[in-house]
């Protein structure tokens, strides 16, 4: 983990709210939140859950240090608070879905239960770990579901919004990447990386064949050479061709050719072509320059006979819909159920204690989700959160339930997951996902209702309000 001290990396209301709670008394009243998100990002029909197991490393070393005690007591906050804060230590309950799980708006995704300050405490730093890496996770299984069996790497880290590239990277292998150019996020989370060469190393030589053959010499079993720094099909794959024979006659073989500019496709077909009359049917051609899901779908309907994609910009900075809404909100306080109230429909939030329960076709695959609370048996039908007459039975179909504790009295109590366990975990959930909900275009919407009761305590806390 790189936030080595997490305690201060949050917004100034934080504090001064818990502060509040403090000095008033209040801060021992119990208190629920839950995360959650209203709207999907890229007009799409999902979310890859991600940042859990980054979110477990904070709660693990929320401490404030004598050094950030100091720096408080200079902003102004008050002795008695500051001497509380020396001992503070998060000592509530969390339940969570799973990394990698496939979620959807409005269901609660994380619910953090504890008193009300160390509760609101954690909000900033809960919302910046969990809504980017979801983003970031989402952005790249779009890219892994339009690259199919192509292997998609991310090339990223020097478009990422400063350090955001670790977690960036981290977050698109949930997402399904092979890989990563990112060396500290490979060594942090034990992931693969990969790296090809820039155009600055063939233009250092006095030739573009002197500079393919002293990097083969170097890697010879590991070499993928840029070929359009100059001119592609006239002295890159060329070029490239030469330095495979002599790779050949050593006992090596070139591993591929990557392809950075102009008209993919194209250049793709004339090199694959090339190659193969070449008699180097095995050396892949790599691709990158500006990808996304949509460019590397329209390369594949083409016929480009590409074997890898590099992704950095538009995978890192999650083009063209730069943040998940995801927001934290109070469901609960001092055991009496509470919601937020909104001219808005569609921002009023659900009160109390409350589970998802996910539903199953005979198939394996999801029907819906249902979000009850937290003293309910299963229910047998849900209801549109907006819509008073529409409602779906859901008695037949086998289910399950999405939050699981992962925080008991202040102890973690699974197993932080695994880049891979996260990544494995997501594929799965996503095959349960029908196409509907997959497709770039107008994706079919997928059914979230509540029960009955937790609908009713809503209209009456919006009455008594």
């Amino acid at each position: 983990m790189i936030l080595q001290k997490p305690a201060l990396y949050t917004d100034l209301y934080e504090l001064t709210m818990a502060q509040g709670y403090f000095l008033y008394g209040r801060h021992k009243q119990t208190a629920n939140f839950d995360y959650f998100f209203r709207k999907l990002p890229f007009d799409g029909g999902y979310v890859v859950f991600a940042g859990l197991s980054d979110f477990l490393d904070i709660i693990q070393n929320f401490r404030f240090h004598p050094d950030e005690i100091e720096y408080l007591r200079k902003q102004g906050f008050k002795e008695k608070f500051l001497e509380y804060l020396q001992d503070f230590e998060f000592k509530g309950t969390i339940y969570a879905a799973k990394e990698g799980e496939i979620v959807f708006p409005n269901e609660p995704v994380v619910r953090v239960e504890g008193n009300v300050l160390e509760a609101q405490i954690l909000e900033t730093v809960l919302l910046n770990t969990l809504n980017f890496a979801s983003l970031i996770a989402t952005k790249a299984s779009r890219i892994k579901q339009a690259a199919g069996d192509h292997a998609v790497v991310d090339f990223g880290l020097r478009r990422a919004q400063g350090l955001g590239g670790l977690q960036a990277s981290k977050s698109c292998m949930i997402g399904g990447f092979q890989g990563t150019s990112n060396v500290l996020a490979g060594k942090l989370n034990d992931i693969p990386i990969n790296g090809t060469m820039a155009h600055s190393w063939v233009q250092s030589f006095e030739d573009e064949l002197t500079a393919f053959r002293t990097y083969a010499e170097h890697y010879p079993d590991a070499s993928i050479l840029l070929v359009d720094t100059y001119s592609t099909l006239k002295q890159g794959v060329p070029n490239a061709i030469k330095v495979a024979k002599e790779l050949e006659e050593k006992g090596h073989k070139l591993v591929g050719i990557r392809l950075d500019s102009g008209d993919l496709a194209y250049f793709a077909r004339e090199s694959r072509k090339m190659l193969d009359d070449a008699g180097l049917e095995y050396v892949k051609i790599a691709a990158s320059n500006q990808l996304d899901e949509y460019l590397i779908k329209s390369l594949l309907d083409q016929g480009a006979p590409i074997d890898l994609f590099g992704v950095g910009t538009k995978l890192v900075t999650a083009y063209d819909d730069p943040a998940l809404d995801g927001v934290y909100k109070l469901s609960k306080i001092n055991g009496k159920p509470s919601l937020k109230i909104s001219e808005n429909e569609e921002k009023v939030t659900l009160p109390d204690s409350k589970k998802v329960i996910r539903y199953f076709n005979d198939d394996g695959s999801f029907y819906s989700d249902g979000i009850a609370l937290i003293d309910e048996d299963t229910p047998e039908t849900i209801y549109h959160p907006y819509i008073a007459h529409r409602s779906t039975h859901v008695s037949y179909f086998e289910s399950e339930e999405l939050l699981h504790r992962i925080v008991d009295e202040g102890k973690i109590i699974i197993d932080s997951p695994s880049v891979e366990e996260s990544a494995s975990y997501a594929q799965e959930r996503l095959s349960k996902l029908n196409d509907e909900h997959k497709r770039f275009d107008n994706p079919h919407v997928y059914k979230v209702g509540l029960s009955r009761r937790l609908r009713e305590l809503k209209v009456e806390l919006i009455k008594n309000a």
